[in-house]
């Protein structure tokens, strides 16, 4: 067993201080600005170094900017890159057994879910080209180097009664702990956050906001983004404990960029205090410091918006060791369908399920069930990107000839699906196929050739069910179960059977390494 990581002197009426990402990165387009503002009659106070002095000044409002800086001499930036993934969970998996072989690795994001080689570890061009040349000699294919010379590099700065400055790191505080941030973009509303700031460097050369924020606070930001304030209480509160089982059982995932978590679905979405309501500010307060455990450790607490039917266990569909509580359930108060008689694994099956659309928690969700055509040629556009952004020695192919899901789990999730190609055929696994095609909204589907009338293949159609990894509760299924007069307690025990709520204390692990 690894370590076991418990949590900071904390009781259910402590808060924990998060750290949250809510601008990754910052910086990645040229001439990026963002605006950071005090309440009406407050002021936000900045501190940073110049030339290793402190600093302090005072503000309204502040106006950060990236522009791109000469260096006197090119850098090399560079990373050995072992895997690329859609998830968190399967590069954590993957990251493990790198370790189990000796070998330092880190996980990063600056896009996908990428495992590095440990950059403190293998931190000079030698070290990182010998580690590539001792894997490749042991037939490992797939490591490969990321490396750009830089010329310039971006900086932040931002200007004050006439004076421009700039430093690497700035805190930014206020007297009422609120501060509204605007990203500069039309995609981006202006938000409302609790809390402090900081502007720090990240892995990938750009810049990173992160907020200093309680755990209660966060979830004022959180509960109503992921669930709406609309479901009735035991469902608002059974979405708190999850989403505070979560955020404590998950500070690990950007230790490279030095924060905790993300503001986004790769994490949990956080917008804030603007987004707070009335009835999941109840919720919240109801459940004051309840997690959700399983012997005594925090669970994965995952959630999604619809399982489309029939829950995933964790294996199918990501890697890694198994979770009990996180089972194949079907989505429904009544029998409407028996997995022991009628495995979701055999095709028949499958495709008798998906075409079932009642009798279940769901079934009168938007995404319950879902038909989405895509042409040959958009396929093939999205498939290229993908084989190149791995470097997978069939990214030149011309085009798809078939698309097959070989193998299923027992809950009908796709585990294995292959993609028959000119060039040859290329194998995905798990919830991989959402990493190359768009159309698919869960890996609960089957595939359908699209023909003219001379049959002469024109694309595919993806028939499935459901809206996410679909492992854990889900969240539209939660929605009839609490009409239903469901307590909170027992919506839980039926999406994690065998778990336990419990106040958060220092005997409960929040994670246990297994690698």
């Amino acid at each position: 067993m690894g370590d076991i990581i418990h949590p900071k002197p904390a009781t259910a009426q402590q808060d924990v201080q998060l750290q949250i990402g809510i601008v990754q990165r910052f910086g990645e387009k040229q001439k990026d600005t963002m605006q950071l503002q005090a309440a009406s009659g407050d002021r936000l106070t900045l501190r940073f170094e110049v030339n290793g002095k402190p600093q302090a000044l005072t503000a309204s409002n502040l106006k950060l900017e990236i522009a791109n800086q000469s260096i006197p001499h090119p850098e090399l930036y560079e990373r050995v890159v072992f895997s690329t993934h859609r998830s968190f969970e399967t590069a954590e998996d993957q990251a493990q057994q790198w370790k189990a072989q000796g070998i330092e690795v880190e996980m990063a994001q600056p896009n996908r879910w990428e495992v590095w080689a440990k950059r403190s570890t293998y931190n000079t061009p030698l070290l990182r080209r010998l580690l590539v040349q001792s894997l490749e000699a042991k037939g490992v294919k797939q490591v490969r180097l990321d490396s750009r010379v830089l010329t310039s590099v971006p900086r932040v700065s931002w200007t004050l009664n006439g004076r421009r400055y700039s430093a690497d790191r700035l805190d930014i505080s206020s007297g009422y702990g609120k501060v509204f941030v605007d990203r500069d973009r039309d995609d981006v509303p202006k938000r409302l956050y609790g809390g402090a700031f900081r502007i720090q460097p990240n892995a990938y050369g750009n810049y990173s906001l992160v907020n200093f924020v309680g755990l209660e606070t966060y979830l004022r930001g959180v509960v109503p983004n992921e669930i709406g304030g609309w479901a009735t209480q035991s469902v608002l509160e059974a979405q708190a404990i999850l989403a505070r089982t979560y955020v404590l059982r998950n500070l690990r995932r950007f230790v490279a960029d030095d924060y905790q978590l993300c503001a986004t679905t790769q994490c949990q979405v956080y917008f804030g205090l603007g987004t707070a309501a009335d009835t999941t500010d109840r919720a919240i307060a109801a459940t004051r410091g309840l997690v959700l455990t399983y012997q005594n450790e925090l669970v994965d607490a995952l959630y999604s918006s619809t399982s489309g039917g029939v829950t995933a266990s964790f294996n199918d569909v990501w890697r890694g060791w198994n979770r009990p509580y996180l089972t194949t359930v079907i989505d429904s108060a009544n029998p409407v369908w028996d997995l022991k008689t009628r495995s979701l694994a055999d095709e028949t099956n499958f495709r008798a399920f998906i075409a079932q659309k009642t009798g279940f928690n769901e079934d009168k969700a938007e995404l319950f069930r879902w038909k989405y055509p895509s042409s040959l040629e958009q396929l093939n556009l999205e498939l290229h990107e993908y084989l190149k952004s791995v470097q997978h020695p069939l990214a030149n192919f011309k085009t798809i000839r078939n698309i097959q899901v070989t193998e299923r789990s027992h809950g009908g999730r796709i585990l294995k699906a292959s993609i028959t190609t000119d060039a040859g055929v290329v194998e995905l696994a798990k919830d991989d196929v959402l990493n190359v095609f768009s159309k698919p909204a869960s890996t609960l589907f089957y595939v359908e050739p699209m023909v003219d009338k001379n049959r002469v293949l024109k694309g595919f159609t993806f028939v499935g069910g459901g809206f996410g990894h679909g492992v854990g509760l889900s969240q539209m299924g939660t929605y009839r179960l609490g009409a239903a007069g469901w307590s909170s307690a027992k919506i839980l025990n039926f999406y994690f059977p065998g778990t336990q709520l419990q106040p958060i204390n220092q005997s409960i692990a929040l994670w246990k390494d297994r690698s």
